[in-house]
């Protein structure tokens, strides 16, 4: 039976010898000179790849040296030549110009070292020119020993100490063995060629400690420009971290997140499709609440996740695959090719899932995954709690909504009720012959006192603080249509045109205020009140103050009615604490304060 093998029972003799191509397989002679070239001399990087041809050319950064050293010793072999020319010595001569014509050679098409089989017999055939000339020109006395030292310098350059030892030696056997054959070798003889092999081996050492050094500045160089790649990374990914950090706080809107973290995202990596989903506890379902160039439905039931997006579920970790081609995709696009995926996590469960795409293979890198692992605990963080205020803020719809209809009842309902009463009466007073003239004059005065009821109602609720009305102007605003309606003395002391708070924040301590003054309008019985409210752009506080019957702050029943729980609702929520100081017969003080701590990190 023949031997057959898998590739993964294959040898490493078998793999090395089926990537040869076939001309090389049958070509033994050369198998030396591959094991040569695959040869590490100390400072080449470890487990190089298969393809040496695709190596950089390692002798390109001495290329001017080596043309200088090259045209140099080749002026000093001309100069050495010359008595040849003078008295005719055809064989010197020749070998002159074939150097010569070398020289130019390589000036024009410079030796390029890779690594390869190819290149290493170009470095063996320039050493086997020299050696050639100078073994031919008479050996040690021959003028062309200097452009012999110059492949001793090629191939120190090509490949550091070792080979160039190695072709230094071998250069000075060759020629020492030779000119030890002729016939009259001297020791004056011998002398010269220890001499000349101890200069040959000297400029290898020399040439491969330069290769060394150049060897250890471009890695140095390659280190300090990969650490300098990371910083650049680590910066663009602190930057972005700090944009999203920054907009946390003030970014409570659903849409504005998402918006902000979509070009947030784009600033970071360069996708096609983009998809943010949801959890949807209340029927185990995915919302899909952003997608662009995205493929999805609005929900996606439990199975019903594209393949990558159930894969980073389950292993609650971040997936980056290269080719979503069958069977690993589709992902969010039908035409996408590579993409990233990942969990949202936010205070200790998976709130939703997060997948970029690209339509290019193998689009996202190890620096894309980096960036994108700093950016996801933000940004699900900043998407959960936008999630939860528009929960809470649906909540205080409601209790706004049961605050106008307690005061519509209490208010206009019972005015409404009164005029149905009159009308009643003046029905019964009608059908019984009685003089109606004041009576209806009377009903239309009350009517009309209905209708500014309404009025000033629905004004109330329209007033609020903007970008373009502070609360300084609010309350004085307020104030003034209190005391046309009543008989309140009303002063208030705010600060104008200074910094001012957010404006989430300063509607909160407006509609704190507008409370406590309607308490007052209402039950308090007072003659006089003193609003204050000062603000540095940090730090804010409230006061209203007036000279009413008060009421015993301990009852919580009353408290509720006033409103009270309420007020502290509203400034529970923006970080506020709030002190009501009543006393029956003295009046009451309301005071609502912003401290600088709470107010700083609400701040975008």
């Amino acid at each position: 039976m023949s031997d057959l093998r898998t590739p993964s029972e294959a040898s490493p003799a078998d793999a090395e010898r089926l990537r040869q191509p076939a001309g090389h397989r049958s070509s033994s002679w050369m198998r030396p000179l591959a094991r040569i070239g695959r040869g590490s001399d100390g400072y080449e990087a470890p487990n190089p790849g298969p393809d040496l041809s695709d190596r950089a050319d390692r002798v390109a950064a001495f290329a001017p040296a080596i043309l200088a050293i090259r045209w140099g010793m080749t002026i000093v072999s001309l100069a050495l030549s010359a008595s040849a020319f003078v008295n005719s010595d055809w064989e010197i001569v020749l070998w002159c110009m074939g150097l010569v014509s070398y020289t130019v050679i390589r000036t024009i098409s410079p030796l390029r070292y890779t690594g390869d089989v190819r290149s290493l017999v170009q470095v063996f055939l320039e050493i086997a020119l020299h050696v050639g000339a100078v073994a031919a020109t008479d050996y040690w006395e021959s003028p062309f020993v200097f452009s012999l030292m110059t492949a001793i310098i090629v191939a120190g350059f090509a490949r550091g100490f070792g080979f160039g030892l190695r072709i230094a030696i071998g250069a000075a056997l060759a020629i020492s063995l030779g000119a030890a054959a002729q016939p009259g070798y001297e020791l004056q003889d011998l002398r010269i060629a220890l001499q000349w092999s101890a200069v040959l081996l000297l400029v290898g050492v020399v040439a491969g400690y330069a290769r060394r050094i150049s060897g250890e500045a471009d890695r140095q160089h390659s280190l300090a420009l990969d650490r300098l790649d990371r910083l650049s990374d680590a910066n663009a990914l602190l930057f972005s971290l700090h944009r999203v950090a920054q907009t946390l706080p003030a970014s409570l809107d659903l849409g504005d997140v998402l918006d902000t973290t979509v070009a947030r995202l784009r600033g970071l990596v360069d996708f096609d499709a983009v998809a943010i989903l949801v959890f949807d506890d209340t029927d185990a379902s995915w919302q899909v609440i952003r997608r662009e160039g995205a493929a999805l439905p609005a929900r996606l039931g439990p199975t019903e996740l594209p393949r990558p997006l159930m894969e980073a579920m389950s292993s609650n970790r971040m997936i980056e695959e290269p080719d979503l081609s069958q069977p690993r995709g589709p992902g969010i696009s039908p035409t996408s090719s590579s993409g990233i995926y990942t969990v949202l996590p936010a205070r200790g469960s998976i709130i939703g899932l997060l997948a970029v795409e690209s339509r290019q293979p193998g689009a996202f890198g190890r620096r894309d995954i980096e960036l994108l692992n700093g950016f996801v605990e933000p940004v699900a963080l900043a998407i959960d709690n936008a999630r939860w205020f528009s929960r809470l803020r649906t909540v205080g719809a409601d209790e706004e909504r049961t605050r106008i209809a307690r005061d519509l009842h209490d208010n206009i309902g019972q005015s409404l009720a009164y005029l149905a009463f009159e009308l009643d009466r003046l029905v019964t007073k009608e059908s019984r012959g009685e003089e109606l003239g004041g009576s209806l004059e009377q009903l239309r005065s009350d009517l009309r006192g209905v209708i500014g009821e309404v009025r000033d109602t629905l004004y109330d609720l329209r007033t609020n603080v903007s970008d373009q009305l502070e609360i300084g102007e609010v309350l004085e605003q307020f104030s003034a249509r209190l005391m046309e309606r009543t008989d309140l003395d009303i002063r208030v002391y705010a600060d104008r045109s200074g910094p001012r708070l957010p404006l989430l924040q300063e509607r909160e301590m407006w509609r704190i205020a507008q409370e406590a003054l309607v308490n007052v309008e209402r039950h308090a019985e007072a003659t006089g009140v003193a609003v204050r409210w000062r603000c540095d752009g940090e730090a804010g506080a409230l006061e209203i103050a007036d000279d009413g019957k008060g009421f015993p702050v301990g009852k919580a029943g009353r408290l509720d009615s006033y409103g009270v729980m309420g007020m502290r609702e509203r400034a529970s929520s923006i970080g506020a604490t709030l002190e009501v100081h009543s006393e029956e017969g003295r009046g009451t003080v309301v005071r609502c304060f912003l401290p600088v701590d709470r107010n700083t990190r609400s701040r975008p």
